[in-house]
């Protein structure tokens, strides 16, 4: 079966292939035991004297560990003929099928790439599924792969819990233990859970992984929240192999640095004896759902046939340690219990070792002739789904009056009967009636209960809807975003809050690879609705520098899905909040609401006291559509001004200065969505004005303004005069110095004299 498979050994040991030696490996070593067999054992009876695992049991967990070999086999086998295309493999973690047999289909799993065998035993939990014709689809990028549609090889699958994960280098250890934590939360909600209320949230990967910065702030806050008394049922899953790609780990690493952290209760098994490690999963696994505690499974695994099939360790390790590593194959050790144990015989293994392989590779060449993605629109259609009429009815839907009435304190306290206000107290309203509304929200980060955050923007929260809905979490936005991930897999609306847009950058992969990309990845079968909250931008004054005045959107406008908002005043923001919990509501979209700092408590646009930048709270059956811009004086043509935030009351002032000095009608756009941007209604704007400014408080680099001059160009309009206004290239300095790096109004004012 591997003839043809490309020889890369080098000329001194031609014609060996780690992966064939593995494979001929278990025939020789089968057809040469000489042991002593005992009686065979009936189904309910230990495999072994002393095993906790029964004989039926192990014959199911050892044809769980053949499927997942023979997979491993199969692909190095068809990825050179191009009809697989992925090759990490699972050859010395089929103990993991331990796990899976442990625990329930229910129990939201987040796995580690190596996990063939996991996957082939908890496809028992429902029956007339196949774990190796599924497999065999996602191998293939089959666009009838029922995990993610063909888009990634991906161990996933939504019947039985397992949320798919691309590349799981400890990114998704944050949302298992948010995972864990909503279990908890939704019952002291009462929100109805998709999963029994015992259930446990399962996370796999490797030792490598462990030491990564994301998975330590993963078991920071696991402590840190049992050390409270508070539950966080995790089974974290090390499948120690002892080596990442090349680096090897330190010999009792893994042991030394988790077996006495505080508050993460440590476990062993031998992932390489079923018999033997079968008991200890058990026990860890029993300990985490009756304790509700995060627990810390170290499970012994080895990696043979190398990281992948482009990793020919021959290459960097020596013949003798890599002879030594595959002596140690679990499937090996799992024959001798077979043959040991009287429940086979030397044939009947061989037998169901080759009949194994039969499937594997007929599933194989099947699926290859299987569909596949072959439009850019069948590659997009999960990202971003968007029923605007659906998401238009609900974002208009108000809370019931009872509700209103006993979140505000009474009938004459309804925002809309009051005066007009500022941003921060119109965004604090629109929260409150989101907490009227939807039951299952959420809403939490650094110091927003008691205190009400540090803007005063979430004030009264807590005390409206208690610490069940309205709390404080650790410092760590790593965890924060994973907490949203979490509440959002148990089908509550999570609006996490980032203090401070810089802040956002250290944790922004848990949006960008994780929040974001679950939609795609699972083909729309997994969705993780949220509302993010940042407080950013600039021109914060008396308080700031680089951390407190961020104006670096770019990392925000890469992410494909994400849906941003920023408002520049009160009525806008209240109507863009029920349209993003919408958009989450009804879409699973991911969505942020970027809140511009210097404008929260702003009253007045052109002189002191004028009052013209406070609103009235829009009543709670009006919302914005997506991409709606706001524009102010629509019948002027003279010059455009596109802007969003900060830039907004600027430009109006501009305007007015402009007008007065050149006679121009000034017309000003509030961009309001800059993700995506409407490129149609940039479009229109440009095409019926004379002049075009484009005022972005970014970078000049990355801007948000290079995407409005894009749009510009791309529809016929870059002729026209045109003229950016933009931050400089720079981190923001502290005190006066802050606004010699972002527009002002006088350069507004410079520019439009440059159109003349």
């Amino acid at each position: 079966m591997f003839a043809s498979i490309p020889n890369p050994i080098p000329a001194r040991m031609k014609g060996v292939n780690r992966a064939e030696v593995c494979d001929v490996n278990f025939s020789e070593f089968v057809n040469a035991w000489d042991g002593t067999k005992d009686a065979r054992p009936s189904p309910d009876e230990p495999i072994l004297d002393g095993s906790a695992l029964d004989a039926r049991g192990f014959r199911e967990l050892f044809e769980s560990q053949l499927i997942s070999r023979h997979l491993d086999l199969m692909a190095r086998v068809l990825r050179v003929q191009n009809k697989v295309f992925y090759t990490i493999g699972s050859s010395g973690h089929e103990g993991n099928a331990m796990v899976a047999r442990a625990t329930r289909h229910t129990d939201p799993a987040f796995l580690h790439y190596r996990s063939g065998g996991f996957m082939a035993e908890r496809f028992r939990k429902l029956p007339g599924m196949d774990p190796i014709m599924d497999s065999a689809l996602s191998f293939a990028a089959s666009a009838e792969d029922p995990a993610s549609g063909g888009r990634h090889k991906v161990w996933g699958s939504k019947p039985l819990w397992v949320l798919p994960q691309t590349s799981t280098i400890a990114s998704h250890l944050p949302k298992a233990l948010g995972t864990a934590v909503a279990i908890e939360a939704a019952r002291r909600i009462g929100h109805p859970l998709p999963i029994p209320d015992d259930s446990i949230a399962i996370c796999s990967f490797g030792d490598a992984s462990a030491n990564h910065a994301t998975a330590q702030t993963a078991f920071n806050a696991a402590s840190w929240t049992a050390y409270q008394k508070l539950p966080a049922p995790v089974l974290f899953v090390c499948e120690d192999n002892g080596i990442g790609i090349s680096v090897k780990t330190p010999g009792g690493w893994i042991g030394e640095s988790f077996r006495n952290r505080p508050d993460l209760d440590y476990f062993t098994a031998d992932g390489l004896d079923l018999a033997n490690g079968y008991g200890d999963v058990l026990r860890a696994v029993e300990h985490c759902r009756t304790t509700r505690r995060p627990t810390f499974l170290h499970l012994r695994t080895t990696r043979i046939m190398g990281h992948a099939g482009t990793d020919f360790e021959v290459e960097w390790r020596s013949v003798d340690e890599l002879v030594k590593v595959e002596a140690s194959d679990p499937l090996l050790r799992s024959a001798s219990i077979a043959l040991e144990s009287g429940l086979m015989s030397k044939q009947e293994i061989l037998d169901l070792y080759e009949s194994t392989r039969r499937k594997c590779f007929a599933a194989a060449e099947d699926a290859d002739r299987r569909p596949r993605i072959e439009t850019l629109e069948h590659v997009m259609q999960p990202l971003a789904p968007y029923t605007p009429d659906k998401v238009a009815a609900e974002a208009q839907r108000p809370p019931l009056p009872d509700a209103r009435i006993k979140a505000f304190g009474s009938e004459e306290k309804l925002p809309e009967k009051l005066p007009p206000r500022h941003l921060a107290i119109q965004i604090n309203n629109a929260l409150h009636d989101l907490f009227a509304k939807y039951p299952d929200t959420l809403l939490f980060g650094e110091d927003v209960a008691q205190k009400g955050g540090v803007y005063t923007v979430t004030k009264g929260l807590h005390k409206a809807f208690g610490n069940r809905r309205v709390f404080n979490t650790l410092l760590d936005e790593t965890m924060i975003l994973g907490m949203a991930q979490g509440f959002a897999n148990m089908g509550m609306l999570p609006i996490p809050e980032i203090q401070y847009l810089a802040y956002l950058h250290n944790a922004i992969d848990q949006i960008r690879g994780e929040a974001a990309s679950l939609q795609f990845f699972s083909n729309d079968q997994y969705r993780n609705p949220m509302v993010v909250r940042i407080a950013g931008l600039g021109y914060q004054r008396g308080f700031g520098g680089h951390f407190h005045n961020d104006n670096s959107i770019a990392p925000l406008r890469d992410i494909p899905g994400l849906v941003v908002g920023c408002p520049s005043r009160g009525d806008d923001a209240a109507m863009m909040l029920r349209t993003l919990a919408a958009l989450a509501k009804v879409d699973g979209r991911v969505t942020v609401f970027l809140e511009p700092i210097a404008l929260y408590m702003t009253k007045d646009l052109y002189e002191p006291g004028d009052g013209q930048w406070l609103t009235q709270y829009p009543t709670p059956d009006q919302a914005l559509v997506v991409g709606e811009e706001r524009v102010y004086e629509p019948e002027a043509k003279d010059c455009v001004i596109f802007t969003y935030g900060n830039g907004v009351p600027m430009s109006l002032r501009a305007a007015r200065e402009i007008e007065n000095k050149h006679g121009w009608k000034v017309r000003t756009v509030d961009l309001r969505w800059l993700v995506p941007l409407n490129h149609a209604a940039i479009a229109k704007h440009a095409g019926e004005c004379e002049r075009i400014l484009v005022v972005d408080e970014g970078r000049f680099s990355a801007g948000i303004g290079e995407g409005v001059i894009t749009a510009i160009t791309e529809a016929g309009f870059g002729g026209k005069p045109l003229k950016r206004v933009v931050g400089a290239d720079t981190y923001t300095p502290l005190a006066g110095a802050a606004f010699l790096v972002i527009p002002k109004d006088e350069d507004i004012v410079a520019a439009a004299d440059a159109l003349k």
